[in-house]
């Protein structure tokens, strides 16, 4: 059986965005409504700016004590994300995300954002495969010091 790309494997399939003025409240309210963990932040009509995160929202905002009504996306998101192509093999992408230490990757084609693969995206054997290629290539670092 073929592997899966990041493309076949995203749960949704449109984008989940915001502009770079909104409020971190509303991305937090767009996130919850939609039952995801990240929005993308993006101009008009399809510039892609970078990505608010779950983790950014505790990190950048609530441990800061941050008004989420004052404080803009823009400042608290992580700027221009790394982003892959729909083709991308699940297993790269985790490992990937394994080695960046990041829970969300926007995949893109051309100029155009195609959705968010999450790590609850994949599959337990792709994880399994993915922590099995990542170790090896640590061990693999460590040997050739």
């Amino acid at each position: 059986m073929a592997e899966r790309t990041v493309f076949q494997s995203i749960s949704r399939k449109h984008v989940l965005s915001l502009a770079p003025q909104a409020s971190v409240r509303d991305a937090a309210c767009a996130m919850t409504r939609a039952n995801c963990g990240s929005v993308l932040v993006m101009e008009l009509p399809d510039t892609l700016l970078g990505i608010l995160t779950e983790r950014d929202l505790m990190t950048r905002v609530l441990a800061k004590g941050l008004d989420p009504d004052a404080t803009p996306v823009r400042e608290v998101m992580t700027p221009n994300p790394i982003c892959v192509p729909p083709e991308t093999l699940v297993s790269d992408a985790v490992v990937l995300m394994l080695e960046r230490g990041f829970r969300h990757l926007p995949l893109v084609a051309g100029a155009k954002v195609l959705g968010v693969f999450s790590v609850r995206d994949a599959l337990p054997r792709e994880i399994g495969a993915a922590v099995s290629l990542s170790e090896f290539r640590e061990q693999v670092n460590d040997a050739l010091g």
